[in-house]
């Protein structure tokens, strides 16, 4: 496994060694231990999918404290165009945001940790996505941020007659009004 640096720490590419012969291709998608040496100890406890046509635009979503979550995002069908924004208070990074496109075709995976709105926009005709996550979903905990929010400057590659939102996404607040509970310095994985 391949881990690429993005522009905010701690949010990593990952792509696997895909092996291909005459038959396809064949390659080890998650490995508990490749993923605690290379990126970071961790304990992921559910697997979650879903399936979206071309415009659907997904979050910006997080769990509050004390049921925050890290994910890894891999697109297994299609393309989409992963968007993470930091909402750590007192981070040098807090209201940025990294966009990565995550597909069927390069088979690479997205780290979001502890402290980031996550979303994404589906740029092919169908995309399925699947993620892994170290927190149980806690509905009393969830949170988001507006996708349109000038602010954050995110193109999501999507034009705008043809985003397809949930009523809930387009409810959030901007990031300036929204409930974030998160500091930098916040020890996210005191059981590590």
């Amino acid at each position: 496994m391949n881990i690429i640096e993005t522009a905010i720490e701690g949010v990593l590419i990952l792509e696997p060694r895909i092996f291909k012969d005459e038959r396809g291709y064949f390659y080890e998608s998650f490995s508990q231990r490749e993923f605690d040496e290379k990126v970071m100890p961790i304990r992921f406890v559910q697997d979650n999918q879903s399936a979206s046509t071309y415009g659907v635009i997904r979050g910006l979503h997080y769990q509050r404290m004390p049921y925050t979550q890290s994910k890894l995002i891999r697109c297994v069908e299609g393309e989409i165009l992963d968007v993470v924004v930091d909402v750590r208070k007192g981070s040098p990074t807090w209201g940025r945001h990294v966009s990565v496109i995550l597909s069927g075709e390069n088979h690479r995976q997205l780290f979001i940790p502890k402290g980031f709105a996550h979303g994404f926009s589906v740029l092919s005709e169908k995309a399925v996505t699947q993620y892994k996550c170290d927190q149980f979903y806690a509905p009393q905990s969830e949170a988001g941020i507006q996708l349109k929010d000038e602010q954050l400057g995110i193109d999501w590659k999507v034009p705008v007659e043809k985003a397809i939102l949930s009523a809930k996404d387009q409810l959030y607040p901007c990031l300036a009004d929204a409930p974030v509970d998160f500091q930098v310095n916040d020890n996210f994985y005191p059981e590590l």
